[in-house]
C-alpha cells in the first residue's frame, strides 16, 4: 500500500467498470465476469490465474475480494465466443472474410470442444462458500496490452523483424520477464514487411490463423504465445513468414498492472501475486 494514500471501497461492479474504461470499452465481453458480487471491497488479491488455493490466500491476507485475468466459470465456459475479433483484424489487414472466418471456425471448435469438458464450478462454488467476491477480466486487460505495444511498435523502427522485438522488449514488463521476446517462426534479420499484432482475442490464432495472415500479404505475425504443434504445421507446410512470439506473463501483467493501478487510486490496496513489475529495474 502506498503511504498516504486515502483509502477507500468499491464494490465488483465498479472494479469490472474499472477493468473496461482501462480498454475504452462499454460492453463486458464473454470471457470475463463477476462471478460473486461483493461491496466495501478496500483490499484485493490479483493473480493471472486463479484457484481454491489463491482464494484462501487472499483470506488470510485479509483481502476483500479476488481478481483474477484468466477465465474461470461461465466466462471459461464461453471463452470461444470473443474469438471472431479475429476475423477483424484478419479483415483490416486484407485477409478475404471468408477465409478468415473459416481459420477462425477450427480455433473456435478446438477450444469450446477442450472447455466443454472442463470441471467449470469449482474455483467460483469455493468462492461462493467462503464468501470471496470474485471477479475475473480477461479481454478488457488484453486490450489494453495490445494499445501499448502497439503504439511502442508504431514508435520505433519497423524495418527489420528485430526492430519489433527491440521495441517490445524495452516494455518494463517483457524486460522484467525471464522470458525474451522470440522470433520462433522465420528469422530475426528479416524484413518485418507488413506486420500485424495479433493479440486481445481471446488465445492466439495458431497455425490456421497465421497462415491466412501470411498467405495474404502479411510478412511478419506477432502472437504472445503459441502452441508447439502449430509451429510444427508451419514448418512442414513451408510457410513463408515470420511469427515473433512475446511472451505469455509479461503481456498479461501490462493489462493487469493497469487495473491494480487504477484501483489504487480509487484507494483500494491491491496485492499482486506473479505479475511482472512494470517499473524498469
Amino acid at each position: 500500500m502506498l503511504v498516504g494514500r486515502i483509502m477507500g471501497s468499491v464494490n465488483t461492479e465498479q472494479i469490472m467498470k474499472m477493468g473496461l474504461e482501462i480498454a475504452g470499452w462499454n460492453r463486458m465481453p464473454a470471457d470475463s465476469a463477476v462471478h460473486v458480487r461483493g461491496k466495501n471491497i478496500g483490499k484485493v488479491l490479483m493473480a493471472i490465474d486463479v484457484g481454491v488455493a489463491e482464494l484462501m490466500l487472499a483470506k488470510s491476507l485479509g483481502c476483500d475480494a479476488v481478481v483474477a485475468h484468466h477465465p474461470i466459470g461461465v466466462a471459461s465456459v464461453n471463452f470461444y465466443k470473443v474469438f471472431d475479433r479475429h476475423v477483424t483484424y484478419m479483415v483490416e489487414h486484407g485477409v478475404p472474410r471468408k477465409i478468415a472466418q473459416d481459420a477462425v471456425k477450427k480455433l473456435k471448435e478446438r477450444v469450446e470442444t477442450r472447455t466443454h469438458a472442463d470441471i467449470y464450478s469449482d474455483v467460483v462454488g469455493a468462492a461462493e462458500t467462503i464468501g470471496m467476491p470474485l471477479v475475473n477480466i480477461h479481454q478488457p486487460c488484453d486490450e489494453y496490452m495490445r494499445k501499448t505495444i502497439f503504439d511502442k511498435i508504431q514508435a520505433g523502427k519497423t524495418e527489420y523483424v528485430s526492430d519489433i522485438v527491440r521495441s517490445i522488449s524495452e516494455i518494463p514488463e517483457f524486460k522484467n520477464a525471464e522470458t525474451k521476446v522470440q522470433v520462433r517462426f522465420g528469422s530475426e534479420k528479416g524484413k518485418a514487411g507488413h506486420w500485424a499484432l495479433v493479440v486481445a482475442a481471446g488465445t492466439n490464432g495458431g497455425y490456421p490463423v497465421a497462415k491466412a495472415y501470411f498467405e495474404h500479404g502479411v510478412n511478419t505475425v506477432i502472437y504472445l504465445h503459441v502452441d508447439y504443434g502449430d509451429l510444427v504445421k508451419m514448418r512442414e507446410e513451408k510457410l513463408k513468414g515470420n511469427l515473433v512470439v512475446m511472451g505469455h506473463l509479461a503481456g498479461d501483467s501490462i493489462g493487469m498492472n493497469a487495473l491494480a493501478e487504477k484501483l489504487e487510486q480509487a484507494g483500494v490496496d491491491t496485492v499482486r501475486i506473479g505479475l511482472l513489475s512494470s517499473k524498469s529495474v
